[in-house]
């Protein structure tokens, strides 16, 4: 028995592009849902099941970013991949800090959009098994997650995440005590296996410290000088 085709939802303005990625991805096997606008866009990924979503950023009516932030705040688990012409840093850190998994920018080679399509599909996959047959609570120190209902707690005072700080520290207390480079934090957590030559991670970071040592001030989260972050309760000064 084969397997049912993956839903893929493209929403892209360009005729071209779209008909071009359109026919390609459906030669591949997918089943592919158009919308050549964001708002067209926004209500096909708010009133049906995709199993990942593509999106250009400069759209008519709502942009690309847009309709991730507004995604990110129902669906966590979808795969999102910016495919755009903005291939700035400052543009590639913005579409990943607004949930996206993957940034790829015009033009492109379509094997490696099928590539990296693949790539964002195998880690939903992981992710599900995971989350079907593991242990949804992580606890460290006085740190508490719940990955089913996604709530954080410390000494049982709830904390509010965006999804980017929720990803960053699920990635901290899977690997307590190993120290966590910038690269494999960015690899982990926004997706990208390059340098986006911005201190995206370290900004992240102080974000999440932050909110954790609002109310308890023993730090969990500690720098190792030129190396990256650590998770570990020894409480050490820092520089």
């Amino acid at each position: 028995m084969t397997s049912p085709a993956r839903k893929i939802l493209l929403v892209e303005d360009d005729p071209k592009v779209c008909s071009f990625i359109n026919r390609g991805l459906s030669e591949e096997g997918f089943e592919m849902t158009v919308a050549m606008n964001g708002k067209q866009g926004l209500e096909w990924a708010e009133s049906s099941v995709f199993d990942l979503l593509i999106l250009d950023i400069m759209l008519p009516d709502i942009n690309g970013l847009d309709i991730c932030t507004a995604v990110r705040k129902d669906n966590q688990r979808t795969p999102i991949l910016f495919l755009t012409a903005l291939g700035s840093a400052e543009n590639i850190a913005l579409g990943l800090d607004s949930g996206a998994d993957d940034y790829l920018v015009k033009p492109f080679k379509f094997i490696e959009l099928v590539a990296r399509i693949k790539s964002l599909l195998r880690r939903s996959d992981n992710f599900g098994n995971r989350f079907i047959h593991e242990e949804a609570i992580y606890r460290f120190a006085d740190l508490e997650v719940n990955d089913t209902t996604k709530t954080v707690t410390r000494n049982r005072e709830e904390i509010n995440l965006t999804s980017t700080e929720y990803r960053l520290l699920l990635m901290f207390l899977r690997t307590p005590y190993r120290v966590l480079s910038r690269q494999e934090i960015l690899e982990h957590v926004w997706g990208v296996n390059f340098d986006i030559g911005t201190n995206v991670v370290d900004v992240y970071v102080n974000y999440l410290r932050k909110k954790l040592e609002k109310v308890y001030k023993t730090r969990l989260i500690h720098t190792v000088i030129g190396m990256g972050y650590v998770l570990k309760d020894e409480d050490e000064h820092e520089k």
